[in-house]
């Protein structure tokens, strides 16, 4: 089985596009089980942020599999197949891993080096787990890409190259402290919001969640007061600047409910305020788009060439690995084989030689396997060192033809020192 990767971001997609695509909470597990469940997939996980959606699965055939997922993400976000494939991107096996590896340490990011993709791969990751669609290759494959992630952002500058999405779209805001900010959502993104805007000196925070209790614990955090949905209206008669993203799927603050001058930062997608509130008098809007366009953060100098060089690292170790990981099968067939040969022709020896006394027989038994290990040593030590080059997998096949061996035969797999 094979990595394939299918998506469109940031980079490939206006951001339109990208939030009619985006798929969350039962949308998002829907896709994931058709996914899974379509004949040329073994495994899958689906990674939807803001910025990106991407489609991660295991296939034995390339291009059943990109038509397949490509349909898919068609019929479950509404937009044509004909309007999706020009921003589609496809990387498979080796790129595959390149570009999560790349994506996780933020360099794909929209702001350089952020530090959120971390979760939201994780998260996606934890979705595919408890849902059955993520198996043995996914579940290493991801793991390592988290950990490339997080040795990343410890080894590297990469975590100041660029600020976060939350401090680009503040950037904009100019002098933030004595404001008063409204935000709307307690999820991962809005406490990232509600910390910047403590630490940038704004001390009236307040937080509006559809669930009481899970506000009221960020705002306490960050010493602000909690309040309902429900009053969100009313909260936006006094705020000056207000940031939403409560992945609500809909508009949550429209022109009609603006009443005064104030800076809005919609981080969600799809958008939670209508940009129709651009035209009220005093009204600022900045959301994914401007930020985009802003440039802010897209920059990353020395640090992002310091990533590039871990993930390319990263990346020949990982694919030394797999490759080696692949003549094990040979090489433990091999071993079986060998040691089913020992077992037959001691057999016959006491058969022959019925008299031999039992420190004779277990002296021959360890002569004759030592013979045997000394001889196959060598061979299956190269064989895995050459599994790592180019063409490695010939010289497993050789040795399989050679010695006639079948990797999957039951007594190929049990347990055998190698």
């Amino acid at each position: 089985m094979s990595v394939l990767a299918i998506g469109l971001s940031h980079r490939t997609a206006p951001v339109a596009l990208l939030e009619r695509v985006s798929v969350t909470g039962d949308a998002l597990a829907k896709l994931l089980y058709d996914v899974q469940q379509d004949p040329c997939v073994a495994e899958a996980m689906v990674v939807s942020t803001c910025n990106r959606v991407e489609v991660y699965v295991t296939v034995d055939r390339f291009h059943a599999a990109v038509t397949a997922v490509t349909g898919l993400l068609g019929v479950h976000s509404g937009v044509p197949v004909e309007e999706l494939t020009p921003h589609l991107y496809v990387h498979y096996e080796e790129r595959a891993v390149e570009h999560l590896f790349s994506m996780v340490c933020g360099l794909d990011s929209m702001v350089v080096g952020e530090g959120q993709i971390l979760g939201q791969v994780r998260q996606a990751l934890k979705l595919g787990q408890r849902h059955g669609t993520v198996g043995a290759t996914l579940n290493e494959l991801v793991q390592q890409a988290l950990r490339v992630g997080k040795r990343a952002h410890h080894e590297t500058g990469i975590d100041k190259a660029g600020a976060s999405l939350v401090s680009a779209g503040l950037a904009l805001a100019g002098d933030l402290a004595g404001r008063r900010a409204l935000v709307v959502g307690a999820g991962s993104m809005s406490s990232l919001a509600a910390v910047t805007l403590a630490r940038a000196g704004v001390t009236d925070i307040v937080v509006a969640n559809r669930t009481y209790e899970r506000g009221a614990r960020l705002a306490e955090s960050v010493g602000g007061r909690a309040v309902g949905f429900a009053a969100v209206a009313d909260e936006l008669a006094e705020a000056d600047i207000v940031i939403t993203c409560t992945g609500a799927g809909r508009h949550v603050i429209t022109p009609g409910m603006l009443s005064r001058p104030a800076f809005l930062l919609d981080l969600a997608l799809p958008h939670d305020i209508d940009p129709g509130v651009r035209a009220v008098p005093g009204v600022t809007l900045v959301d994914l788009e401007t930020i985009q366009e802003s440039g802010i953060g897209s920059r990353g100098g020395a640090a992002v060439e310091s990533v590039r060089a871990l993930v390319a690292e990263e990346l020949r170790a990982y694919l030394d690995a797999e490759r080696a990981a692949r003549v094990t099968p040979t090489v433990v067939a091999l071993r079986s084989k060998a040691a089913s040969v020992v077992e037959s022709e001691l057999g016959r020896l006491l058969m022959r030689v019925p008299d031999l006394d039992e420190k004779a027989r277990d002296e021959v038994a360890m002569t004759v396997q030592r013979v045997v290990d000394k001889l196959l040593h060598e061979p299956t030590v190269r064989v895995k060192q050459l599994a790592t080059c180019p063409g490695g997998d010939h010289y497993a096949e050789a040795l399989r033809e050679l010695f006639n061996l079948d990797p999957k035969m039951p007594e190929a797999v049990r347990e055998v020192e190698l």
